[in-house]
């Protein structure tokens, strides 16, 4: 079977990785179509005692059912997210059930910043920036601006990235939640 073409997800996530600190945040929109269902939603979780952040965009089901196993995956590989990220890739290349699931992950720790794609792909960029969904492309085009322009605090260049993707993107709002490792 070949690898399965994903479409962006209606939400923003954003994490970055620098100097030994890690900031992952989320909008809070769930959308079905054209309408926004929910404005609130939570979709950063903190995995390993809390050493561990996650991001998760597609669907909700889906998406925590990957975090489960991402988490497995953690715990069987003493907490090291690059590990744990191609097992899980691997798993849900091969697993039939898993193969379904549509969604996209973003993990960081102080270390590493990932994109755990449902096609197989694990991707760790050389900026430490990864982010995924529909307004995805325009909050990595936002950090990778302010972070060369402009001495922000981790948590505030997450937040203004953020908040640029969601004046861009329908999908996303400005209700965020935003998780940081110091």
């Amino acid at each position: 079977m070949g690898a399965r073409h994903h479409t962006p997800h209606g939400t923003t996530i954003l994490g970055i990785v620098r100097d030994g600190r890690a900031a992952i945040g989320g909008d809070g929109q769930v959308t079905i179509g054209e309408t926004a269902l929910k404005h609130t939603a939570r979709k950063i979780r903190r995995l390993a005692d809390g050493q561990v952040l996650v991001g998760f965009a597609g669907a909700v089901a889906d998406s925590l059912t990957l975090v489960e196993r991402f988490e497995a995956m953690l715990s069987k590989h003493s907490g090291k997210i690059e590990r744990a990220a191609v097992e899980l890739a691997k798993e849900w290349r091969t697993d039939r059930h898993l193969m379904r699931l549509d969604a996209t992950l973003a993990v960081v720790d102080r270390a590493h910043a990932l994109i755990v794609a449902g096609s197989g792909e694990v991707v760790e960029p050389e900026d430490g920036i990864v982010a995924a969904g529909s307004g995805g492309p325009y909050a990595l085009a936002a950090a990778r601006a302010l972070s060369r322009h402009a001495a922000l605090p981790l948590r505030q260049l997450v937040e203004e990235s953020l908040r640029v993707a969601s004046e861009i993107c329908i999908f996303s709002n400005d209700r965020f939640v935003i998780e940081t490792l110091e």
